[in-house]
């Protein structure tokens, strides 16, 4: 049997707007379901560190340089040093290297976004100053449905979420799924490789109403068993 963990935020890699718990638990259903063996950590620099050998990696994580601002930066968690956000990120690519699988959602690209080799893994990331959401709603993603297996036979994606725009996107993802913001085009799903390892990054999952749409279950369940290598 497949296996996979959930690397979900909490301590430094939370914040007040994303209830990791909530997303998570969904998550792990949406694996769970594809019929992987899967945990959700909240140790997330031990988790990031220490990666076991699964074959799905999933980041549900915020950014730990982005403190809570209702509570004051004496009493927040110490801020990973930097030998272990190079760790973290060695062994995200350790991981995709030698085959294993990457799916990571919604604020997981505001993590380390700093650290180019975070976003590299990834394929893009949250740039202060420039990246925004519209404000929480009902919307529709367009989905790409010819440009990849995770998207065949898709239709856009109805939901109620956050549109991430202005992300820094990397030059080697394959973009599935957009909106429009400002009269402009912002990638929100995409794909991209890495040797024998695939990406997935899925820009939906603010909270547990994202997880509610039936087009976002169905883009889950066909990324996921892309990741797995059951399809495409």
């Amino acid at each position: 049997m497949p296996s996979a963990i959930v690397v979900s935020g909490s301590g430094r890699w939370a914040d007040p707007w994303h209830p990791f718990p909530e997303t998570s638990e969904r998550l792990r259903g949406a694996v769970a379901a594809a019929g992987v063996d899967v945990e959700v950590r909240e140790d997330v620099e031990d988790a990031l560190v220490g990666l076991p050998e699964v074959d799905l990696l999933v980041l549900n994580v915020g950014d730990p340089d982005g403190p809570d601002p209702d509570v004051p930066a004496e009493q927040l968690p110490e801020r990973p040093t930097m030998p272990v956000v190079e760790a973290a990120v060695s062994s995200l690519h350790a991981h995709l290297d030698r085959g294993g699988a990457l799916l990571a959602v919604h604020s997981s690209t505001t993590a380390l976004g700093s650290f180019g080799g975070w976003s590299r893994a990834i394929g893009g990331h949250w740039v202060r100053g420039r990246t925004m959401h519209p404000e929480h709603s009902d919307c529709t993603i367009d989905v790409h449905t010819d440009a990849h297996p995770v998207t065949t036979g898709l239709s856009d994606i109805e939901v109620s979420d956050e549109r991430y725009s202005w992300l820094h996107t990397e030059d080697d993802i394959t973009v599935l799924g957009d909106h429009t913001h400002a009269g402009e085009r912002h990638p929100m799903i995409w794909v991209r490789e890495q040797g024998a390892g695939r990406v997935l990054y899925d820009g939906l999952g603010h909270d547990a109403r994202s997880y509610d749409s039936p087009g976002h279950q169905q883009l889950l369940a066909q990324g996921i068993a892309w990741l797995l290598g059951t399809t495409g």
